[in-house]
């Protein structure tokens, strides 16, 4: 008894906090695409630089690299970052804006951005699993948790006594 209660409870904290997956993803999402314009403005901006210098954004690094300044030659390092992290973003957005519902929470893990990630969490707001995906979620996640805590009480489960009758 005491385990298939612990094992339902289980199941419910299971499916409670999966079903967060969906809104975790779509609140990633938002803030994926905040980050994606931003830095496409940082990196236009520093072509744009370049360009009205006449080097492409190859040279303008390159010269930034071989400076006798160390603060240009770690804005030039910082450059390079940014374009190399928007070239990630950018693929994750992609990958999201074309996959189904439920390919969107697998994106997300596949293609995840340890940074974005932390801070959607610290702003995150939990919803109520309305949509598909929310409810499949909930109820792998009840599951998930609901096996798991019957199958480690299993050992410990109620053992029949075997009458011999003589």
């Amino acid at each position: 008894m005491i385990s298939r209660t612990l094992a339902m409870a289980m199941g419910l904290i299971g499916a409670a906090s999966l079903s967060q997956m969906p809104e975790f993803t779509q609140q990633y999402r938002q803030r994926l695409g905040g980050a994606v314009d931003e830095l496409r403005t940082v990196v236009q901006r520093f072509d744009n630089d370049a360009l009205a210098e006449g080097l492409s954004r190859d040279q303008a690094l390159d010269r930034m690299r071989g400076a006798g300044d160390a603060f240009l030659q770690r804005r030039g390092v910082s450059e390079t970052q940014a374009k190399i992290r928007l070239d990630n973003l950018e693929t994750q957005r992609r990958a999201m804006a074309e996959a189904g519902p439920f390919e969107r929470m697998v994106a997300f893990l596949r293609y995840r951005d340890a940074d974005l990630s932390r801070r959607t969490m610290d702003d995150f707001e939990p919803a109520v699993p309305v949509t598909t995906e929310g409810v499949a979620a909930a109820g792998a996640g009840f599951l998930g948790g609901y096996f798991l805590i019957r199958m480690l009480t299993a050992p410990f489960g109620r053992r029949r006594r075997v009458v011999s009758r003589a």
